[in-house]
């Protein structure tokens, strides 16, 4: 470990003061320079109610952050020759073909061009945590364009789609959660990059608090809510439902620490190899900020806006919320639901993973707390 005492310490200020404003409530940072951890810093209360405070330890939802994780265990398989960018999904999983999807291809899954982002009819908590009922079901959805042919994001079904393709093409038949633990976190010495967390964990995971500002349904875009339903809603209710936090909910279950995130992201900035280990290969990870095909096209479930979105399933860095953080529009990141965000800028060769427990979806650069903190970081580095 190679912590910058300044550095670190000037993070640990500015957590300091977003969780002194209010504008955040627990909060843990970790960041990776040229492959060494060089921050480890983290502030405020893991939960206000029992007065448990925050450690390098604990625990936090990271919702969409956990995409990142599962693109990267696809292009394992990818660099494996197990699987290949452009071969039809329904090739591995042929059930998935059904209703003119057989020629959806994994690219239009990692660009978010398959065409369904919708959930199916009837899921509930109970259901969302079935990975037969769950997979049987998307495997069964109608394309609402012909596939590969429209920006339509992915926001649940994206981490099942590519989920079911691990556990189909993986030798070993692997979910993506075993897969994840024993080919990215386990060779790199990672311990809390779950997807599924063992009960044992249960008592380390940071205490949501939900400062989402309520939207009217009716003022809500019907892709976002068909994508996102309220009875699965990515909130407290459902996901700090024991039985959702152990369950492989693939895309949006995430549940990781600050530390072994930001370890995560080091692997991409250093091109693949990180402490003498290659996961990937140095051509796959140079592909993986490369802008998809359309970018500049309105994306009808998230408003509207288009998202600028990579052909690896990761977003770039940007001037505006949710990756205005990230800075270097050439940098490969994730953002979460209510404002945790992981990113690797492989020109600066900087990994920095924010996890924080206060769920807002800032409308602004201005509004965005974690933008003061990704700033502390840059600049204490000399970045």
């Amino acid at each position: 470990m190679t912590i910058d005492s300044q550095a670190n310490e000037r993070v640990r200020l500015a957590i300091a003061d977003a969780v002194h404003s209010g504008r955040e409530v627990g909060v843990q940072v970790a960041a990776y320079h040229r492959g060494r951890l060089v921050i480890d810093a983290w502030g405020g209360l893991a939960d206000p109610d029992t007065r448990r405070h925050v450690d390098g330890d604990t625990l936090f939802n990271v919702y969409s952050v956990t995409k990142a994780v599962a693109a990267t265990a696809i292009h394992l398989l990818v660099d494996r020759g197990l699987l290949a960018d452009d071969t039809p999904v329904a090739d591995h999983w042929p059930e998935y073909g059904a209703h003119g999807k057989d020629r959806t291809t994994v690219r239009d899954v990692l660009t978010h061009r398959a065409c369904v982002p919708q959930m199916p009819d009837g899921v509930t908590p109970e259901r969302l945590v079935d990975w037969g009922w769950m997979t049987r079901a998307i495997a069964d959805l109608e394309p609402l364009a012909e596939p590969g042919t429209r920006t339509m994001y992915l926001s649940m079904t994206f981490g099942w789609i590519l989920g079911e393709l691990v556990r189909r093409v993986d030798p070993q038949r692997r979910s993506l959660g075993r897969f994840v633990r024993e080919e990215i976190a386990e060779p790199l010495g990672i311990t809390d990059l779950w997807i599924g967390l063992p009960d044992v964990h249960a008592a380390r995971v940071a205490r949501q608090i939900d400062a989402m500002s309520p939207v009217p349904p009716e003022h809500l875009p019907p892709l976002f809510l068909a994508s996102m339903p309220p009875a699965v809603a990515l909130a407290p209710p459902v996901f700090e439902r024991p039985e959702v936090r152990r369950a492989e909910v693939a895309g949006v279950g995430g549940i990781f620490n600050a530390r072994s995130e930001a370890r995560f992201w080091a692997l991409l900035a250093q091109g693949g190899e990180l402490d003498g280990v290659r996961l990937l290969s140095h051509g796959r990870v140079a592909m993986l900020n490369t802008p998809r095909a359309r970018c500049e096209e309105p994306d009808p479930v998230m408003f509207g806006f288009p998202l600028p979105l990579t052909v690896g399933g990761f977003w770039f860095g940007g001037e505006h919320p949710p990756v205005c953080s990230v800075r270097n529009p050439q940098a490969i990141c994730h953002p979460g639901q209510g404002g945790s965000i992981g990113w690797a800028d492989p020109d600066a060769q900087l990994a920095v993973a924010i996890c924080h427990n206060r769920l807002f979806n800032p409308a602004s650069a201005a509004e965005d707390a974690i933008l003061p903190i990704a700033d502390a970081i840059r600049e204490g580095l000399g970045l």
